[in-house]
């Protein structure tokens, strides 16, 4: 069966016909083209799919796109200016190591994205706990707790500071 989905990616109106069995990392990926978002483990344990749904950061391996109707997604692709221009949270990445191979990177940024949008303000604990569901496996996770303590004023600054 096929389901006829419309929601907002990244800030622009998609609707388009979904099999009612796919995930959410598949119409990202394979029919929508956006390959920033990553599979690594296909069951929810990696953190590497992870996107914005609604504010919140999900597994998008685990998210039927079908539930994706109405809600607003952002990705990886969503975060950058369209001069070029870093989002504060990777320019901290790259500013502070928090890349190497750079697998995990996306979900990384986007889970700190959803933290940081939440809580400008979030301690070390904070973020470690908002990263608990994102494996790395060359950084040693202290480059990318770094990172995103360093982009929380550049964060708060970009947002004008309408979540303090």
């Amino acid at each position: 069966m096929t389901t006829n989905i419309s929601f907002t990616l990244n800030g622009d109106p998609i609707s388009c016909e979904v099999k009612d069995h796919w995930t959410l990392l598949h119409l990202l990926r394979e029919e929508l083209g956006l390959m920033g978002t990553k599979e690594g483990c296909g069951n929810g344990e990696c953190g590497a799919c992870t996107v914005i749904v609604d504010k919140l950061a999900i597994n998008s391996c685990l998210f039927l796109a079908v539930e994706a109707d109405g809600k607003t997604i952002e990705t990886i692709e969503g975060l950058a200016s369209t001069d070029g221009t870093l989002h504060p949270i990777q320019q901290s990445f790259v500013d502070n190591g928090g890349v190497q191979c750079g697998f995990c990177t996306p979900g990384m940024i986007m889970s700190s994205k959803a933290l940081l949008d939440e809580n400008p303000k979030a301690t070390r604990e904070e973020i470690k706990h908002a990263l608990a569901g994102n494996i790395c496996r060359c950084t040693g996770y202290i480059q990318i707790f770094e990172s995103v303590e360093a982009a929380k004023e550049p964060v708060a600054e970009n947002t004008g500071g309408q979540n303090e």
